[in-house]
């Protein structure tokens, strides 16, 4: 949700000319494509708005409000569950404010105090929004105070309110706001398990916002759905009717979304989908980043893929990060205001220090212009990070998606993107960033070194089109920490069954025999006899881990965070940390901190090595492929324990990053349990299609690697929420084996859809490694940049032949030769 702003710097012309001379030099740029100006749509304010609050707007430059954005606010006005999907820059803030402000400055001026009954009549009504990141909720209070500010109305008390605000700020909250603007980790971990000193706010419920609903996707849109859930479930026993109004980017089904969240019918949801709001002319540069000298351009002879002419990929390639970096500095160079989407922290580090080494050379006075942004900064150096953006003190900010989510830094001329960003929706939000407002906009999105990227740049009608935002609340993984939670707030009775999805209640009944929860006749209550909190059975955002601390031993100062599950590997002892270009090295890491000091010349970064296993705990599911000549692929779907360990860690010099040393590391085994998916063959098989002992590892290796790169074409997932093994002889199987597992305690579901459609992913597999014009293995096929191995063995030829045999073993295979 975000509001309009200044326009950009630099024409987009000017732009468009630039990256076409850059990436015409030697083919990287593939595709360029524009999309069409819009013009714009406005509609009456509606009568029953605050005239206050229209006079508000219009002294901010919004003179009349766009036809959605009415449509929007009047079915939220009448009491209706509504979803508005529209493009980035719509203006899909006002149809959330307007009501929900105009309700909080229509009801008593003070809550009256109650005689006995828990109805809300006489209650002043009160707003609860949630957003999914800290920045989103801290710009939309910038936003509402300038709105409040504009209209000249004082009567109506706005604040944020999440883990970073003090216990003072939130008393004040709980007692005074009637717009609490916060995140679902706030509400699961302390508004929810405090609901009695929320009374206020929650018997006066008269609306929740959900911003950037699209976000919530996989195992965080289960937890986001069931957290939401359990707030209207505790809203109305205390007396609140609230309408629930989501804001989400054009995706489909928006109204199936909406409804899976809160756990309504979809028919009872009204959806908006007509955006009606004036656009620029859009620019979508594809592009891949040159080839690497040197490279001989030799391919091993493997059979043509189905619908390719020619390979997508003919040699390694530089890295997105490299490239993007460079892009950003022609961008900067040139005066234009500019946003670098990167997937990791520790890649937005590096994309800011490569640009600011580029600018340097152009204009000493530029570096102090480029920053980064990620997750685990300080609460205060993120605010005044998004500050100096929206001044123009700062031209060029690599980030992660931290900013992709509706934060208001409109005025931006481009935005590169270093990788795909796993959906359309995410691609196009990110996109969205540059030329808000109906002006024009450049974006270009850069191929990372994986399967699904190299694919995409060069096949553009990919990107365009919508895509159904998925998630699965009842997986019973996620909900039962849920329904612990749900029943320590308020006791489980038969009428809950329906809101949580439960049909029945044997979940409830294994949670009673795992000594969780007590039966009584009023209900199921959670046994308050236990040691932990309920809300501390599961973790929102799936790590499950407390956070590590980074901390500068000479000063003590915290520089950051890390997840604890990501520590080992990323500041072990030893380990290179970047924090906005300066550079540290970790000389400890215990007791969830990791202390680093200062270094201002290190010519090297680092890489952990990491072993692991996989131990089968049960069999859920079991199928058998088998051809004519009695060779049997047999697919299994089940339970099992993955124990892992970073063993050390390689340094290497840049900027090339060869490996100049490896250094062992003591740290400790780290379990999983979760779910996988598997298939094993006959090692006699394997031999007949002509992968012998000495290759078969290797082969193996190299199909487990492009599996996990492909199964996001088939689950809602990306490749790091998965994680793999291969073996050439496993202990329990008695076969080679590869393992494909969830990357998340208890499983996520990944793993489950990739058996149910395991012939549909073996075909996109082995067709995307065979598209591979590389000689031996790269990162576009099979090459993967979270081996613990470090990619080796890898054989691409054998792993073509292995899926090659498992395709003539499946259904409606080609049979044996």
């Amino acid at each position: 949700m975000d509001t309009a702003g200044q326009t950009g710097t630099v024409p987009s012309s000017d732009l468009v000319e630039l990256l076409q001379r850059v990436g015409s030099r030697d083919g990287r740029l593939v595709h360029l494509e524009v999309i069409s100006a819009r013009e714009g749509r406005t509609a009456e304010w509606p009568a029953w708005a605050d005239p206050d609050l229209v006079a508000g707007y219009r002294a901010l430059g919004v003179g009349a409000p766009w036809v959605h954005q009415v449509a929007a606010a009047d079915a939220v006005h009448a009491g209706r569950h509504t979803v508005l999907a529209t493009g980035t820059g719509s203006g899909k803030s006002l149809a959330a404010w307007l009501p929900a402000l105009s309700a909080v400055r229509g009801g008593p001026r003070e809550a009256r105090p109650r005689t006995g009954s828990i109805a809300s009549y006489g209650r002043r009504p009160t707003v609860l929004y949630l957003s999914p990141t800290k920045a989103l909720a801290a710009d939309q209070l910038a936003g509402l105070e300038r709105l409040l500010s504009a209209a000249q109305i004082r009567d109506v008390r706005v604040t944020t309110c999440d883990g970073d605000t003090p216990l003072t700020e939130r008393d004040w909250a709980r007692d005074h706001a009637d717009v609490v603007l916060s995140n679902p980790d706030f509400l699961h971990y302390s508004l929810l398990p405090g609901h009695r000193r929320w009374q206020r706010l929650l018997s006066g419920l008269r609306y929740v916002v959900l911003d950037e609903c699209h976000a919530y996707r996989g195992v965080l849109g289960a937890h986001v759905a069931l957290v939401v859930r359990r707030l209207l479930r505790l809203a109305r026993s205390m007396g609140g009717d609230p309408t629930v109004v989501a804001a989400s980017a054009t995706t489909a089904e928006p109204s199936l979304t909406a409804a899976r969240l809160i756990g309504a019918p979809e028919e009872e949801i009204v959806s908006v989908t007509e955006d009606s709001a004036p656009a620029g002319r859009r620019t979508l540069a594809l592009w891949q980043p040159a080839i690497v000298g040197g490279w001989p351009g030799e391919g091993v002879d493997l059979p043509a893929s189905d619908g390719q002419d020619e390979p997508l990929s003919s040699g390694p390639r530089r890295s997105a990060t490299t490239e993007t970096a460079e892009l950003l500095a022609d961008l900067t160079a040139a005066g234009a205001r500019s946003l670098a989407f990167v997937r990791s922290r520790y890649g937005a580090e590096v994309v800011a220090e490569q640009t600011r080494a580029r600018v340097r050379e152009v204009d000493p006075d530029l570096p102090a212009r480029v920053a980064a942004y990620r997750g685990g900064y300080l609460p205060e150096e993120r605010r005044e990070l998004e500050q100096a953006l929206r001044t123009g003190d700062l031209l060029a900010l690599a980030t992660t998606n931290a900013l992709e989510l509706g934060v208001d830094v409109s005025g931006l001329d481009a935005v590169v993107m270093a990788g795909w960003p796993g959906t359309r929706v995410s691609m196009w939000q990110q996109a969205g960033r540059a030329g808000r407002a109906g002006a024009d906009g450049v974006a270009v999105l850069v191929a990372s070194e994986d399967p699904l990227d190299a694919f995409v740049v060069h096949h553009p009608e990919t990107v365009f089109g919508v895509e159904a935002t998925t998630f699965d609340p009842a997986n019973p993984y996620v909900l039962a920490p849920h329904l612990c939670a749900a029943a320590a707030e308020l006791p489980l009775t038969d009428g809950d069954l329906p809101l949580f999805g439960l049909g029945g209640t044997e979940l409830l009944e294994e949670l009673e025999r795992r000594g969780l929860l007590r039966r009584r006749p009023t209900g199921w209550f959670w046994d308050i006899a236990r040691p932990e909190r309920p809300q501390d059975l599961t973790d929102l955002r799936g790590g499950g881990e407390p956070p590590v601390q980074i901390v500068e031993a000479a000063t003590g100062t915290v520089l950051g965070t890390v997840d604890g599950a990501r520590a080992d590997s990323t500041v072990h002892p030893g380990a290179v940390y970047l924090h906005q270009g300066r550079t540290f090295v970790v000389d400890a890491l215990e007791d969830d901190v990791a202390l680093v000091r200062a270094e201002s010349d290190v010519s090297y970064r680092t890489k952990a090595r990491s072993t692991s296993s996989v131990r089968v705990l049960s069999v859920r599911q079991t199928s058998e492929w088998a051809d004519r000549d009695g060779t049997t692929v047999v697919w299994r779907f089940g339970d099992v324990e993955v124990t892992s360990r970073v063993t050390g860690y390689d340094r290497r010099r840049l900027p090339g990053l060869e490996i100049v040393g490896s250094y062992p590391l003591d740290m400790p085994e780290r379990v999983l349990p979760t779910t996988s998916v598997w298939w094993t063959l006959p090692e006699s098989a394997c031999e007949a299609a002509g992968v012998g002992r000495d290759t078969l590892p290797g082969a193996l290796h190299a199909a487990e690697h492009a599996s996990i790169g492909l199964l996001p074409l088939l689950a809602t997932c990306d490749r790091w929420d998965i994680g793999g093994l291969s073996t050439a002889l496993h202990p329990q199987t008695g076969q080679p084996t590869v393992f494909v597992h969830d990357g998340y305690p208890g499983g996520a579901g990944f793993a489950e859809r990739g058996y149910r459609a395991a012939l549909e992913w073996v075909r996109a597999t082995s067709d995307a490694i065979v598209s591979c014009g590389c000689a031996d293995g790269c990162p576009a096929c099979v090459q993967s940049p979270k081996c613990g191995n470090g990619n080796s063995p890898l054989h691409k030829e054998g792993a073509v032949r292995l899926l090659s045999l498992l395709l003539r073993c499946a259904p409606n295979g080609p049979g044996p030769d």
